[in-house]
């Protein structure tokens, strides 16, 4: 989009909006302010209601696109496809809305504001929301953040599509039982270098229309009341042009949780006086008394409502019916053939192939008689949609998706072997139930297939999960329940087996690396996932996909939940070999990287643009991931320097036998570190950067036996950007 236009217009709806704002009295300007907007009718004002979701497409609304959630499109490294299923979310979300209106019907779930994407941090695996976030690291979930809000809010010069939004502002990964009274402390550096990227390439690059705060304090301050992050940071520093949301009931915590205020008065009041202007919840109806006790400047009010009549207008509902061009997209729009296809398309891109001893995947099915599949998530609908999720039409399960694809050609077995967390799938039981029935499953079979994992009942968000775990987080990596013992048993049988591991994040599966020939993460795959992941296992095509987050091998090596410094966390600042690396997944074809070059011998302000040649010498067309990491190596002082960081990517696909030059720009920036103090600062030293389809680690050379293409630069003097 064109910012010179766009910001003119935008000053134009603000005009509009300041214009209405003078109109109103005291009490109708609070009505606005809570997400549940009640009509004005005298002003021609409609009701409306903020709260919407779309995290991986249109949710709790009834029928629409259940893409995969948002960790398994994290692990297609495709920025360009997270703007294509944007879009496609985007087309649906007002075709939908289009026929709400039409009805008249303004409920939740119900408006163009949709509170997505969630780029927090994914920084301890334990963390019940990680699977609704882009993964561990700053620069994957900036990338993909930034494309997935451009195909949300789309490219009009005059209007915006919908709102999208960039949450939870900052700082929040867990735990989930103490969000309401947790005081997230963080260093500047980590918050610089780790926790705030993210937020501002959503803020200047993508412009995104909404910033929600978190539940917890930052560093002392409530993050939905908080002068350093809604007004020093987000709108001072940054440049924010939208409206700030409060999480939902968060101002609620300022009094009863955090106790940084005596009242609901007092919380409503350091809410609205340090940045953020709507209320998801109901306590800004106490704004009324804070203005009149001149705890609030109505003036400061009135700014908050400017704020928001302005993402309405910038949403066309202000105008004439018609006037905005999304106006003319129909319910037809709503689960489309086409959006089936690109549903199926994201599941298949999404799975990681962990391992392939001896060449098992892909499968032959005109080699096969009888496929068993086995496992608590191999006939659940649950396992293919994470949380923040809409209602499909129709869900393929990955029992069912085996089943469309082999037909009658193929006799498959199945065994759901053991619930998915409980000791029995029936109360009568003695908690072995099902254990000859896998033992005559594997007798039967060809091959096994090993379905586990978790739901969203197992990891999510606090208050929205109805399991003995409560909280949403997990106690520890482990399956739950008897799953080891089915895949012991399964194991154990002489067949060759094949794990697919349904869940949002990372498990320990030690005994299945050692003991099960091929491992496929297909994380939540959405609605087609069954279809999409037989075309995997059955070699229709192949997997792409890499992993998001890091693997590690115990609970014992990870530092504290609470413990918000970053050191011995993720593949930036771990200090032991994990079970599978950030950025690994394999593939049924061979990515041979010929070459690397660079317009630049020497690490400047301009940066440098880096060239490698890559092509597939295998059998498969494939897409594969083209990853470049930075290592730092200061010849001064510096702390706390990371392992090594990704900077540069870019998606390609490549026919069997086709090369192709990739050129990646590595700006400047991609050569910093931040300091104590905050400051980016390009060091005096040494820069080794690495391009490949892996990580410059050594745990990711040993699987795969290859090793990125490097370059040496140096830095005479350091500098800060």
């Amino acid at each position: 989009m064109d910012i010179s236009a766009n910001e003119k217009k935008t000053n134009e709806y603000r005009e509009r909006a300041r214009e209405l704002v003078k109109q109103m009295t005291l009490d109708e300007k609070v009505s606005q302010t809570l997400h549940t907007a009640p009509a004005v009718e005298r002003l021609g004002i409609k009701a409306y209601n903020w709260w919407n979701e779309a995290l991986h497409g249109v949710a709790r609304a009834g029928v629409a696109t259940v893409f995969p959630q948002a960790i398994g499109l994290a692990a297609t490294f495709d920025e360009d496809f997270l703007e294509t299923l944007g879009d496609a979310v985007s087309t649906e979300a007002r075709g939908k809305f289009n026929m709400q209106q039409k009805f008249e019907d303004t409920d939740i779930y119900k408006g163009l504001t949709f509170w997505a994407p969630n780029v927090n941090i994914f920084r301890d695996p334990r963390w019940g929301r990680g699977h609704e976030t882009y993964g561990e690291d700053p620069f994957l979930t900036s990338r993909l953040g930034v494309r997935y809000i451009e195909g949300l809010q789309g490219h009009n010069e005059e209007y915006l599509k919908v709102a999208a939004c960039a949450k939870h502002f900052a700082v929040h990964s867990g735990p989930e039982a103490v969000r309401h009274h947790f005081d997230a402390k963080a260093t500047r550096q980590d918050m610089y270098e780790t926790y705030l990227p993210a937020f501002k390439s959503c803020v200047q690059e993508a412009n995104v229309e909404i910033v929600m705060g978190a539940y917890n304090r930052t560093n002392g301050e409530p993050c939905c009341g908080s002068k350093t992050l809604l007004i020093d940071l987000l709108r001072d520093t940054w440049g924010f042009k939208g409206h700030v949301t409060s999480d939902c009931w968060a101002i609620r915590d300022f009094h009863e949780g955090h106790h940084v205020t005596k009242d609901p008065v007092e919380s409503v009041a350091m809410a609205m006086n340090n940045g953020c202007d709507l209320n998801c919840g109901n306590l800004f109806v106490y704004l009324k008394q804070a203005v009149e006790e001149g705890l609030v400047d109505e003036s400061r009010l009135d700014e908050a409502l400017v704020n928001l009549f302005a993402t309405r207008m910038k949403l066309g509902v202000f105008d004439h019916k018609g006037d905005n061009p999304f106006d003319k997209i129909g319910y037809e729009a709503v689960d489309t053939k086409e959006n089936r296809e690109l549903n199926r398309k994201a599941a298949e891109k999404c799975v990681v192939l962990l391992k392939n001893e001896g060449g098992l995947l892909p499968l032959d099915k005109s080699k096969l008689k009888t496929i068993g599949v086995v496992g608590p998530n191999a006939d659940s609908r649950a396992a293919l949609v994470g949380n923040y999720e809409g209602t499909s039409s129709r869900y393929v399960t990955i029992l069912e998706g085996i089943q469309d694809y082999v037909g009658d050609d193929v006799r498959v077995r199945y065994s759901e072997g053991c619930h998915l967390y409980k000791d029995k799938t029936s109360n009568l039981a003695n908690g072995v139930e099902r254990y000859s029935e896998v033992k005559e499953v594997c007798e039967e079979s060809d091959v096994v297939i090993v379905c586990l994992g978790l739901d969203a009942t197992l990891e999510g968000e606090e208050g929205d999960t109805g399991n003995e775990y409560g909280s949403g987080d997990k106690p520890n990596l482990s399956l739950p329940g008897r799953q080891n013992e089915i895949l012991r048993i399964c194991a154990e049988s002489g067949k060759p087996v094949i794990l697919l591991l349904l869940a949002g994040s990372a498990m320990d599966i030690a005994y299945a690396d050692a003991k099960v020939p091929a491992i496929l993460d297909c994380w939540y795959p959405g609605a087609q996932g069954g279809h999409g992941v037989a075309n995997i296992l059955f070699g229709e095509c192949s997997p792409e996909g890499k992993l998001p987050v890091t693997f590690y091998r115990t609970t014992d090596e990870l530092p504290d939940f609470e413990d918000y410094s970053m050191e011995g966390r993720t593949y930036r600042y771990m200090k032991n070999d994990p079970l599978y690396s950030f950025g690994y997944g394999l593939s049924y074809t061979d990515f041979d990287f010929e070459y690397i070059k660079a317009d630049n011998d020497k690490v400047t302000e301009n940066g440098m643009n880096v060239t490698v040649k890559v092509t597939n010498k295998g059998k498969y067309d494939s897409g594969e991931a083209v990853e470049v990491y930075v290592k730092s190596i200061p010849s001064d002082k510096a702390s706390n320097v990371p392992n090594f960081q990704l900077k540069g990517l870019k998606k390609i696909f490549l026919k069997a036998g086709e090369s192709r030059e990739v050129t990646v720009n590595l700006p400047a920036s991609a050569f910093a570190l931040f300091d104590e103090e905050g400051r980016q600062l390009v060091h005096k030293g040494n820069f080794v950067v690495y391009a490949g389809n892996q990580a410059p680690d050594e745990r990711s050379a040993e699987l795969t036996g290859k090793r990125p293409l490097e370059l040496t630069f140096e830095c005479g003097e350091t500098f800060e950007l």
